[in-house]
């Protein structure tokens, strides 16, 4: 099979910080249990399996926040889901914060009804919303999405399932995900994140 080929980037896609962009490609393991609600369900790691990020959950009254936090458990981001849309729309925060002035970027469905994932992502200065940023395309089902740079079909990451004993054993879904060079592989996460999240109603 023929090694993809990467387009350099004008200038490193930064999201959530420059840390996160490396002149190379960059290979995740992200590990799900499929059935476990406890922290730890979700984690992601490199191709030799050194932890890079985890998932924490944090119940609230009305609707519960997921913090991605670093192999040393330092908060990244919190994604919040917002409510009463007619869109799955998620916000996501700088670090543990909340606050508007920390929002970073904002992702929502395309259509209200969907047979294949389909995603626009919204950075914090894009308030119109006219174009998105970012998009996301591909079947959640079969764990094949890609992610591109706005409208462009410029790929920046693309993600597919891996079938391995332990999946299948220990009721875990293990899939992979190339970020592409001087992409900020932590905001690919985070979307990761929201696609598992908008997902899961659709498997139970």
């Amino acid at each position: 099979m023929a090694q993809p080929s990467y387009a350099p980037l004008a200038n490193p896609i930064s999201i959530i910080g420059p840390q996160f962009c490396v002149p190379n490609p960059v290979d995740l393991a992200i590990v799900r249990k499929m059935l476990a609600i406890t922290d730890g369900n979700f984690v992601v790691t490199d191709l030799n399996d050194n932890l890079m990020f985890k998932l924490k959950e944090k119940i609230m009254a009305i609707h519960d926040r997921l913090v991605l936090l670093d192999a040393a458990g330092k908060p990244i981001v919190t994604l919040q889901e917002k409510i009463w849309t007619a869109h799955s729309r998620w916000q996501v925060f700088r670090g543990d914060s909340k606050d508007p002035a920390d929002l970073l970027f904002s992702a929502k469905t395309s259509s209200i009804i969907q047979l294949k994932t389909k995603l626009n992502v919204y950075l914090a200065n894009n308030t119109a919303e006219e174009v998105c940023d970012f998009k996301v395309e591909g079947s959640w089902f079969e764990r094949s999405c890609v992610i591109y740079a706005g409208e462009s079909t410029n790929i920046i990451a693309q993600m597919h399932k891996k079938h391995t004993v332990e999946s299948v054993l220990l009721g875990k879904d293990k899939f992979m995900v190339t970020v592409y060079p001087n992409v900020d592989y932590a905001f690919i996460v985070a979307l990761i994140v929201i696609l598992d999240d908008i997902n899961k109603a659709g498997e139970s």
